[in-house]
C-alpha cells in the first residue's frame, strides 16, 4: 500500500503545476459531492422523525419574531417620511 502511494506521489511530482492543480480541483470536487450526498442522506433520516418536526417548528419561531420585528421597523420608517 505504501509503495503505491509513493509511486502516485512521484508521478504527480513529475507533472506540471497546472496539471497538478487541475487534478487537485477534480479531487476536491468529488470529495465535496461525496460529503454533500452523505449529508443529504443523513438529513432524510432525521427529518422524517415526528419528534424532529416538532423541534424544527420550535427552533424556527425566533426567526418569525425577527421577521415581524424587521417588517414593523421598516413600516415605521416608511410611514414617517413626508415628501
Amino acid at each position: 500500500m505504501e509503495q503505491k502511494i509513493r509511486k502516485i506521489v512521484r508521478h504527480l511530482r513529475s507533472k506540471s503545476e497546472e496539471e497538478r492543480r487541475h487534478i487537485l480541483n477534480l479531487f476536491m470536487f468529488f470529495v465535496i459531492v461525496f460529503m454533500f450526498v452523505l449529508w443529504i442522506f443523513s438529513l432524510g433520516q432525521t427529518l422524517s422523525d415526528p419528534e424532529s418536526k416538532v423541534k424544527i417548528k420550535k427552533d424556527l419561531q425566533p426567526f418569525s419574531v425577527l421577521k415581524s420585528n424587521l417588517v414593523d421597523g421598516f413600516n415605521s420608517t416608511t410611514v414617517d417620511v413626508v415628501p
